[in-house]
């Protein structure tokens, strides 16, 4: 790893994308960190359903795990570090998950997982402290609307991760974060940023709103597609981040 830069790819910038693109962006050059993005509100009712129709152990997006399998080795070879949210609703169950495969390899990477996004054991109390949760479609709190929350979750931030990564770990799962945690994340711990260094993190922040769209940020979302031969092979992107943020 550069002492002043730190190289952070993206292989998933929605739950569905591209299988192979964590090989590639592993396998493609030298990268400190591969991040994804796999959620979005559909997908956590996406979770929820697998949830419901094959048990509490799941919840998460069972794609990932092929992806792991796939460059584990190569991560543990690079010492490159894995940093993604397809923990969904259940982080740890995921976690768990990964270990079973690594033990199957005989590979040994430390795995982390951040949870505490879940609201629905609180929204009753949370009900009661005063907190109506207006439905934007009635304009109606949530017990005058008729509707029953199936997921209720809230954006954690970059700091579980960069306690993760200081803690030694080489894998980190995460539930619900904010799309650019994943990228602050491991740049706060590369550079050992503090939660007041807001220039820096905040450039951090603009880079990990950018490639955690995956390749939409590296030409899918070109507006003048007829004059492109094929999308097939569009790459993904890497965020080349220095220690001022820059």
């Amino acid at each position: 790893m550069d002492k002043n830069v730190i190289k952070i790819a993206n292989c998933s910038g929605f739950y569905g994308d591209k299988l192979s693109a964590a090989k590639d962006m592993v396998d493609g050059g030298p990268i400190d960190v591969l991040t994804g993005d796999y959620l979005a509100e559909l997908t956590m009712t996406i979770l929820y359903s697998q949830k419901l129709q094959r048990g509490d152990d799941k919840g998460y997006v069972g794609t990932f795990l092929k992806q792991v399998k796939e460059i584990a080795k190569d991560c543990k070879d690079k010492n490159i570090k894995i940093v993604s949210n397809a923990g969904g609703l259940n982080p740890k169950s995921m976690a768990h998950e990964i270990e079973k495969i690594l033990d199957e390899l005989s590979i040994e990477l430390k795995v982390a997982y951040i949870d505490g996004d879940d609201l629905m054991p609180s929204i009753n109390e949370l009900e009661k402290l005063g907190e109506n949760f207006i439905n934007i479609d009635k304009k109606k709190s949530l017990k005058e609307s008729g509707y029953n929350p199936i997921t209720a979750n809230v954006y954690l931030g970059a700091w579980g991760i960069k306690e993760a990564l200081d803690n030694g770990a080489d894998i980190v799962i995460c539930p619900r974060v904010t799309d650019a945690a994943v990228v602050i994340g491991p740049a706060a711990w590369k550079f050992n940023w503090n939660r007041d260094d807001y220039d820096a993190l905040a450039g951090a922040l603009a880079a990990g709103h950018i490639i955690e769209c995956g390749c939409q940020a590296t030409g899918g979302n070109y507006a003048f597609f007829k004059e492109v031969p094929s999308f097939d092979n569009v790459g993904y992107p890497i965020a080349e981040i220095e220690e001022d943020g820059s």
